[in-house]
């Protein structure tokens, strides 16, 4: 059976839970096997959960010096693989992992297929483009082809496999190396990711300041257990950090449920979204462009729906 290389996303001690969303897409292209990269002693602690999800294989390519390496352990312990047991590589999509793609890419002398939102036997994938609005059916060549998942769009199906470790040494540093000499991490509120949550709430300009998206937009998605997303304008307004950013130049979304908070439905924002199951928007235009995607719209001033909208949730639970 062929076997198919998976980047694993972890914190050190837990998967992050996109990675079983991508065992998940790449099962159908062979026998599933774990790359971690990280610390000595980590891929140990990862290794039940990865056979749970479903890889046959671990590879544990650990070294003490990954934590301040960028990009070049991760290329390295994957085109090592690849180039002694040729096989496809499904990856996180993302600014990171869309660099690890291309540069694997290029040492493969392989295809790279990004943001795909699907992954077939055959070795072709499903892409949704020009903001979501065509899906298209692509295929790459090579004997490593290489995806990135758009995260969020794959229900993760546990398929316990055995899970079995092995250690892959990866090369020294070299003057091509990016070291990282300190950094602050990010803090991490109580809210869900917003690429994995299965609900979001997002304000656009119409929230009107900081202060709208503190008491309006954070209120909602803290009484129903959701992240906080905001468009375009909204972040450039400096009503809330670019990280939180859904759209063309933000992150991709699929929750269950995305309410949308005087949101106008520009392409730029809609195409980060409009694979949500359901779309709730309350804007006071009635001719907004997000009605036409949504499928409850509300048309009444948010600053007077959304606190009574709370407080209903409030007394329910």
């Amino acid at each position: 059976m062929s076997t198919v290389y998976v980047l694993v996303e972890h914190t050190g001690t837990e998967l992050a839970p996109v990675t079983a969303e991508l065992i998940t897409a790449a099962r159908p292209l062979g026998e599933v096997t774990a790359v971690v990269v990280g610390a000595p002693g980590e891929t140990q602690a990862l290794a039940p959960q990865l056979a749970e999800a479903g890889a046959a294989t671990v590879v544990a390519a650990e070294s003490d010096l990954n934590a301040s390496r960028l990009i070049l352990p991760q290329v390295d312990a994957l085109s090592m693989l690849a180039a002694a047991a040729p096989g496809p590589i499904v990856i996180s999509g993302g600014p990171t992992g869309n660099e690890i793609a291309g540069r694997l890419a290029a040492r493969l002398a392989s295809g790279v297929l990004i943001d795909v939102v699907g992954i077939n036997a055959d070795r072709t994938a499903a892409q949704s483009v020009f903001g979501d609005t065509i899906q298209v059916s692509a295929a790459v060549g090579g004997a490593s082809p290489i995806y990135t998942l758009r995260p969020g769009v794959v229900d993760a199906v546990p398929q316990a496999a055995a899970g079995a470790v092995t250690a892959l040494e990866l090369p020294a540093v070299t003057a091509k190396d990016v070291t990282v000499t300190n950094f602050t991490p990010a803090v991490r509120g109580d809210r869900p990711d917003l690429t994995q949550a299965k609900i979001v709430v997002a304000g656009g300009r119409g929230v009107g300041s900081t202060e709208g998206f503190t008491e309006v937009v954070e209120k909602l998605a803290d009484a129903l257990g959701a992240a906080v997303g905001a468009t375009r304008d909204a972040v450039d307004l400096e009503y809330y950090d670019a990280s939180y950013q859904i759209g063309q130049t933000g992150v991709t979304v699929s929750p269950d449920l995305y309410i949308g908070l005087g949101i106008s439905g520009a392409i730029q924002h809609t195409s980060g979204m409009q694979t949500a199951k359901k779309v709730v928007v309350v804007n006071n235009d009635e001719d907004a462009p997000i009605f036409q995607i949504a499928d409850l719209g509300v048309v009444g001033d948010l600053f007077e729906v959304v606190p009574k909208l709370v407080d209903e949730i409030n007394t329910r639970k």
